[in-house]
């Protein structure tokens, strides 16, 4: 995490190569998750923390085909990282992070997850914000529904990646919408969907 430690608020930093070959198959990792509220607190390395926003937007095929698929390919989500380095978001094009706040956000943000303290505990939280206008512009109405979907396989690599990884996460829908959005600094069109703590288990290998 040296590289995010030592960013400065718009610095923009380039994550290391994602990894298409693991250890762990997929149908091992869907056998082994398990919703983790009990965090060591160590960071993740700079590599878990590529391979886990890579499976959540990284692009995957040309021009711009990503990880997670998108209702018409209109990908309305953004990810945020929160750490104790401070509030990062990932750039999928470019495989990298800019750095938007050199605060330690995860108290803050536990706060507005109605008091979750594992929010604050975890290395690390994936957050997943919507422009519900990306897809609605296309689809209408019909398009929120199309959102919901989006971000719930995103949400699903997330999940299964950081399995694959030797980590536990665990899914957190409850929160203050504008508390949330608040303590993420989101722009006026970005709304919070989603909030993935990352890391490894308490008392795991």
């Amino acid at each position: 995490m040296k590289r995010l430690a030592e960013a400065k608020i718009g610095d923009t930093v380039a994550l290391p190569q994602p990894v298409t070959q693991g250890r762990m198959s997929v149908e091992e990792a869907i056998r082994r998750r398990r919703s983790c509220r009990d965090f060591r607190g160590e960071d993740l390395t700079v590599e878990q923390v590529s391979q886990i926003s890579w499976s959540a937007q990284g692009i995957t095929g040309p021009p711009h085909l990503r990880a997670a698929p998108s209702a018409g390919a209109c990908y309305p989500l953004e990810l945020y990282l929160v750490c104790r380095h401070g509030l990062f978001r990932y750039l999928p094009h470019e495989h990298a992070v800019v750095k938007t706040s050199e605060r330690d956000h995860r108290e803050r943000l536990a706060r507005a997850a109605l008091g979750q303290a594992f929010i604050a505990e975890a290395p690390l939280t994936v957050a997943l914000a919507a422009v519900y206008e990306r897809t609605t512009r296309r689809y209408g109405d019909r398009g929120l529904r199309y959102v919901y979907m989006d971000v719930g396989v995103a949400a699903e690599n997330v999940h299964l990646q950081a399995e694959a990884l030797g980590l536990g996460s665990v899914s957190v829908g409850a929160f203050d919408d504008n508390a949330v959005a608040r303590a993420l600094d989101l722009p006026e069109q970005e709304q919070p969907v989603y909030l993935i703590p990352v890391g490894r288990r308490a008392g795991g290998d």
